[in-house]
């Protein structure tokens, strides 16, 4: 479990289904700049928490709560990439949660708790060139750009850059 000031990154129980197809799942807005698709309804929603609890038995990933409603947002995830290098692993949070502070208070959790945990040297992050919210995070939070590589979106065919940012720890 990760804690910030108004949010608890945790592992997904099964009645987070509901929130998750509401507030994320199935909002386009949320799966923009994501690799997947938005889940087309409830049952679909059901077999995708159920996928979500067995991926993060063996993975740092997490849904997002908001402390002050308890209500599942979002997800969030990273990985090791080099021996003391982690990344994020998708950050995503529900359109009505957008804007409120939310996403920097999940990236530095992250990053503190790669720290913490593995004693992480080095945090990458990345962002499709077009999402310029996410940009400003990187930039707010000290991250220096790395590279920039075309891309293909899998699901629609649109091509984009994607941008990776560097901050040592």
């Amino acid at each position: 479990m990760i804690e910030t000031e108004s949010l608890i990154l945790d592992k997904a129980k099964f009645s987070d289904w509901k929130e998750m197809y509401c507030n994320v799942w199935s909002q386009p807005e949320s799966a923009k700049y994501m690799a997947w698709n938005i889940t087309a309804g409830e049952e679909d929603a059901k077999i995708r928490i159920l996928k979500t609890i067995e991926f993060q038995k063996e993975h740092d990933s997490y849904l997002v709560y908001e402390k002050s409603s308890g209500k599942a947002i979002g997800f969030a995830g990273v990985e090791k990439i080099e021996p003391y290098i982690y990344q994020e692993a998708g950050i995503c949070l529900g359109p009505d949660y957008v804007g409120k502070g939310f996403g920097k208070q999940i990236l530095q959790g992250l990053i503190q708790y790669c720290k913490e945990e593995f004693g992480a040297k080095e945090f990458v992050y990345s962002t499709r060139e077009e999402n310029t919210a996410s940009h400003q995070l990187a930039k707010s939070l000290g991250f220096t750009e790395i590279s920039s590589v075309r891309k293909t979106d899998g699901k629609d065919g649109h091509r984009y850059y994607l941008l990776q940012y560097s901050l040592k720890l």
